[in-house]
């Protein structure tokens, strides 16, 4: 925390300018202890709240806004390049969908404020053609109590973080070391779950080619289209006979679904 001190007073507003925008963009650089620092220097004189405050809202503006554009020319499968940096790729779009379809414009308020969400949302947000105006207002506000709520705390806690900058440069490389150790624990947890999940998922999987094999070979098999309902507002196409439903609905119509022949699932 002591050198991040030192290098925003150094360098100030750029420095924060450009750590926002290359996190919104997706890459996995934390912006919010930054944002707690930079408070914890407005507390100190050393910086203009108000501009820290400016400063992260239109860096997190540019990059949504880029986004935005990019998911709104280039559609659907545009979502899974931001959820491709995403600590959880295979969730990621399904839980962005699924926050967005119950909140619309309103999720754009919290999602800076939910891992995985920041990124996806303004594209999700294009994909659906949200008004250009009704996005830069309703990101605007959400990046600003996001900005607000971290500066906030280091403005308000700014003689602590202070005394824990100075208890972490005392301890110096033994507390990195530990930081280091425990952050290269949590990825390859994450990494060994993520593979036996897909290892499971492959022993199940049939391609598109080989469903394309056994319907034109005439066998019987049930074709069930289990894609979330935004992502079939953006591309309305069924495969001849599916049975349309949403994953919500599998409990009251699952008698829909014959027992006696091959069930083959889909989702995106």
């Amino acid at each position: 925390m002591d050198e991040v001190f030192r290098f925003l007073i150094r360098h100030g507003y750029a420095v924060l300018f450009v750590w926002v925008a290359v996190e919104q963009i997706g890459f996995p650089l934390p912006a919010t202890p930054l944002l707690l620092a930079a408070g914890a220097l407005a507390g100190a004189g050393r910086l203009n709240f108000v501009l820290v405050i400016g400063t992260a809202v239109l860096a997190s503006l540019i990059s949504d806004m880029a986004w935005y554009e990019i998911g709104r020319r280039k559609g659907m499968k545009v979502l899974s390049l931001p959820c491709r940096m995403s600590l959880e790729p295979d969730s990621c779009i399904r839980r962005t969908e699924d926050v967005f379809a119950r909140h619309g414009a309103r999720s754009l308020l919290v999602a800076k404020f939910i891992p995985g969400l920041t990124t996806a949302a303004p594209p999700v947000a294009g994909i659906f053609r949200m008004r250009r105006s009704r996005f830069l207002l309703f990101d605007g506000v959400g990046a600003a109590l996001w900005a607000g709520v971290f500066a906030g705390l280091g403005l308000l806690f700014s003689d602590q973080l202070e005394w824990l900058a100075g208890q972490v440069a005392r301890l110096g490389t033994w507390l990195a070391a530990i930081l280091v150790g425990g952050l290269a624990a949590y990825l390859l947890w994450k990494y060994v779950h993520r593979q036996r999940f897909l290892r499971r998922l492959r022993m199940a999987r049939i391609t598109a080619d080989e469903l394309k094999r056994k319907l034109d070979a005439g066998e019987e098999v049930m074709i069930v289209d289990l894609r979330h309902s935004l992502d079939f507002e953006a591309e309305p196409h069924v495969i001849p006979g599916a049975l349309r439903l949403s994953a919500e609905d599998l409990d009251g119509r699952h008698h829909e679904i014959p027992r006696d022949r091959d069930v083959i699932l889909y989702c995106t």
